[in-house]
């Protein structure tokens, strides 16, 4: 049997993520394609309590590398119980965040070293990597007052503006060295203007399929 794709979507707060995936699952449904939708930190019960831990608020500062670890750790239980089960059973899959966000968001943001989150890439989950990755870029204050309209805001929607900005940067220094995986989609676009972008990203990925 034929392995399934793996898509994973990335982006600050605010960049509409949710409203992309929710689009991306019904474009590819529409194609015949069996899709597993899910996220991270998450996606399986354990990886899910895992995540209430890593963005609720805490009474205790939580050390970036404790950080980095909790999220690989919940990463190695999804990726076994979940994206590579369904990638064996040619289904495709579309993952809200993947390790993206750790070189982003701990790498860029927490500024731990770029080569220690490479090692623990390579050891959590070896050569499963997205075929694409969707990257909705969004100026940072823009993105921000989304977030703050959507609901209150979790321990790490809760860091400063200079973290998100470095971050931001993390992610176009990423998809700027792996350009035939990544997709950077403007997010400041109107729902349609970006749902135009992810259909022709998606297109250009399943002509390779074909």
């Amino acid at each position: 049997m034929e392995l399934g794709r793996f898509i994973s979507i990335e982006g600050g707060e605010g960049a509409g993520k949710s409203t992309s995936v929710a689009f991306i699952k019904a474009y590819l449904q529409n194609q015949g394609i069996a899709v597993v939708s899910t996220r991270e930190p998450g996606g399986t019960q354990l990886a899910e309590q895992l995540r209430q831990l890593l963005l609720n608020h805490h009474d205790e500062d939580i050390d970036p590398y404790t950080e980095l670890l909790m999220m690989f750790a919940a990463r190695r239980q999804h990726v076994t119980q979940v994206i590579e089960p369904a990638l064996a059973a040619g289904k495709w899959v579309l993952c809200d965040r993947f390790t993206d966000c750790s070189y982003a968001y701990q790498g860029y943001g927490r500024k731990l070293p770029l080569d220690f989150i490479d090692q623990l890439a390579l050891w959590i989950h070896g050569d499963t990597n997205p075929d694409l990755t969707l990257l909705l870029d969004l100026d940072i204050k823009v993105g921000m007052q989304r977030a703050r309209q959507r609901n209150s805001l979790d321990r790490i929607e809760s860091e400063t503006m200079a973290f998100f900005e470095a971050a931001r940067q993390g992610y176009l220094q990423r998809a700027q060295a792996e350009p035939q995986r990544f997709s950077i989609i403007d997010a400041a676009q109107d729902i349609a203007g970006v749902q135009k972008q992810l259909q022709e990203a998606l297109q250009a990925l399943l002509k390779g399929v074909a």
